[in-house]
């Protein structure tokens, strides 16, 4: 195959990068380099991780399947130890068995290494995006040399938080140098979906010159692609894993933690689109390899037929759709899986959402909902909830805590459904669940949330609290689930009452079932 005529692919992952550069509307911040990728392609409006923790959303865009399926249902590092099942089919798997040169540069934080063979691993968390280019720059020579085409990640290690308690690597010795602008704390925008204390201006301030630092980071590895000719025939994706490293969005499945940026360069496609449409990241893993020429038909690896289906679909043909397309011509709405952040964090909850309504399925909403180790630490955090002045000797109960407006008592205690109307509350507060008005719209989301689930084998797929899922075989036996989401141990019979049956016509994938 010709040079000019391989398609190449270029991923970019931001490292708990929230909604803020200035394409997507943040005056305060100057990231011209993304801004740049913007307007020579589409900007996303309405993209959706799957799930708000680093290594699980970064397991769905290398899989295309959900933590549930892919079995990375947390962070990979240390006592957490959640990895990828052996039987799942990743990206490298897949482009190595396509002839492709496949690496990563950066941050990896999947595993383990065998589920995701890239022929070249850079891994590092250094902050150095120079590096980062220098390594890609080789990456591509290597490719041009042995005459094929490539597949290359770059995991970017801002804006994550440092070691500190407030701090996004900033001061660390081989970064220090790198131009970045300085902002000040009176110039920040709050995001409204957390209080303003001085800690969280501080905070925010160091966290913008991560972002410009990343940023830069993309414009030093854009220029390597393009000294080569490489930017004519090379798909450029550009997204992040979770929402900004906060309370009140990364870990949570709310928009702040879950609706991303998603930059898409196509050669030879429309520049400067902004996209309404509902997307996502688990249609970039079928972009790619749409874009690359091939079908899943064409894919023979060693984990082919073993893995789950892929339910996502590549975004490339409306790329340059500048308007909100019918239902019938593209999905317009997502489905969400959060189970894990570290192993103590177990809160699992699923959504599903539209235009207009997000509906979560909270399965262990009896259990307070956990801060992130990192979260729970920061000086933000504690600036948040010393601020409301000290109740007088009399009252036993300090004033309300507040989360933007959401009140910290209903950030930490939710109920099993919440459902949110996102054109009269898009910052989620306002759960209509229990409202009759709403009971159609309840009913509705919350059988296609569940035919979902049944779809893709989800093991909290819960009835009278068991898996729906595993019980399935037990079931063809004669095993009668009540049809409730929680054990009732007042009202414990089974033999009469509503039973649960899949309302799902389509058949269960079963490659997660096993029995005996």
């Amino acid at each position: 195959m010709a040079a000019q005529n391989q398609k190449n692919v270029l991923l970019m992952v931001a490292d708990d990068l929230g909604l803020m550069l200035g394409c997507y509307g943040l005056d305060a911040i100057k990231t011209p380099h993304a801004d740049q990728l913007a307007e020579q392609g589409t900007r996303f409006t309405n993209a959706y991780a799957s799930t708000a923790s680093c290594s699980g959303s970064r397991s769905t865009i290398y899989t295309g399947l959900h933590t549930h399926q892919n079995g990375q249902y947390g962070l990979l590092q240390g006592w957490c130890h959640f990895q990828t099942l052996e039987h799942v089919e990743t990206t490298p798997q897949i482009f190595n068995s396509l002839g492709y040169q496949t690496g990563i540069i950066g941050k990896v934080h999947v595993g383990p290494s065998e589920s995701y063979p890239w022929e070249y691993n850079l891994e590092s968390l250094s902050r150095d995006v120079r590096d980062n280019a220098a390594q890609a720059g080789q990456f591509f020579d290597k490719a041009a040399e042995n005459g094929r085409p490539f597949h290359l990640t770059i995991g970017f290690r801002d804006p994550h938080r440092d070691e500190t308690r407030e701090g996004f690597g900033n001061d660390e010795d081989d970064v220090k140098d790198l131009p970045v602008p300085d902002y000040r704390p009176d110039e920040v925008e709050i995001p409204s979906f957390i209080s303003d204390v001085p800690e969280l201006r501080t905070e925010l301030t160091e966290y913008y010159k991560s972002i410009s630092r990343m940023d830069l980071g993309i414009g030093l590895v854009l220029e390597e692609l393009k000294k080569r000719g490489l930017d004519q025939n090379t798909l450029v994706i550009f997204v992040s894993d979770n929402g900004s490293p906060f309370l009140n969005s990364k870990t949570t499945l709310y928009d702040a933690g879950v609706r991303l940026p998603l930059l898409v360069r196509q050669p030879g496609a429309k520049g400067g689109v902004v996209n309404p449409n509902m997307v996502s990241f688990l249609d970039i893993l079928p972009a790619c390899i749409e874009w690359a020429g091939y079908k899943d038909s064409d894919i023979k690896t060693a984990n082919t037929g073993k893995s789950p289906k892929r339910l996502g679909n590549s975004f490339l043909p409306i790329l340059s759709e500048a308007r909100k397309l019918p239902a019938g011509e593209w999905k317009q709405h997502v489905f969400g899986s959060h189970t894990f952040h570290e192993i103590q964090n177990y809160w699992p909850t699923r959504f599903m959402r539209d235009h207009r309504y997000k509906y979560h399925r909270n399965i262990a909403w009896r259990l307070d909902f956990p801060f992130a180790t990192d979260l729970y630490s920061s000086l933000s955090w504690e600036g948040i909830r010393n601020a409301a002045a000290p109740a007088p000797a009399d009252q036993t109960d300090t004033p309300e805590v507040m989360l933007g407006r959401r009140r910290l008592e209903n950030y930490i205690f939710r109920g099993p459904e919440e459902l949110f109307d996102l054109k009269n509350d898009p910052e989620e507060i306002d759960n209509l669940a229990n409202k009759p008005e709403y009971e159609a719209v309840l009913k509705e989301m919350r059988a296609e949330l569940e035919d979902w689930q049944y779809q893709t084998d989800d093991p909290w797929l819960l009835r009278d609290g068991v898996s729906a899922i595993i019980t399935a075989n037990q079931q063809k036996l004669g095993l009668r689930l009540p049809d409730r989401f929680d054990f009732d141990p007042k009202k414990p019979g089974n033999t009469t009452g509503p039973h649960w049956a899949p309302k799902s016509t389509k058949a269960v994938n079963g490659s997660m079932i096993k029995y005996g």
